[in-house]
């Protein structure tokens, strides 16, 4: 469902939905999408069903590649994500991570051991597959 985008700022690294349902899967739904994203919470979540969530997700990449072409999306609308494409807007070399803007921004976790987190530039399309169990940790 289309929402009108929220006109305060956050952090790019931080994804800010409308929680549709709560339970052993968070069901959260992002503003100017139809996506309807199944993630598992690291926490319990105490924002009421139908009320805004800011937070992270964070999803096990594998072989993340860069690519010339393509948008950003989340595959598929609605469910667990199963593959991310976007703009590296940080990187983390710590922890091995990039965050994607993939319409809403992704945190993955490298896990292929030829890649490093300091190989991606900020801005480059990238694409991968996500391994099962995305997370969402509420702010």
């Amino acid at each position: 469902m289309i929402h009108p985008a929220p006109t305060s700022p956050i952090a790019p690294t931080l994804a800010r939905g409308v929680l549709a349902a709560s339970g052993p899967h968070a069901v959260i739904e992002f503003p100017n999408t139809n996506y309807q994203v199944h993630l598992v919470p690291t926490a319990p979540i105490t924002s009421p069903v139908g009320k805004r969530i800011v937070g992270t997700i964070t999803a096990r990449a594998r072989r993340v590649d860069v690519v010339d072409t393509g948008g950003s999306f989340v595959e598929p609308v609605a469910g667990r994500p199963r593959r991310v494409q976007g703009r590296v807007v940080a990187i983390d070399p710590r922890r091995n991570t990039i965050v994607v803007n993939a319409g809403v921004p992704i945190h993955l976790v490298l896990t292929d051991e030829r890649q490093e987190a300091g190989q991606f530039e900020p801005g480059s399309l990238v694409s991968t597959d996500v391994l099962d169990g995305a997370t969402f940790t509420a702010q």
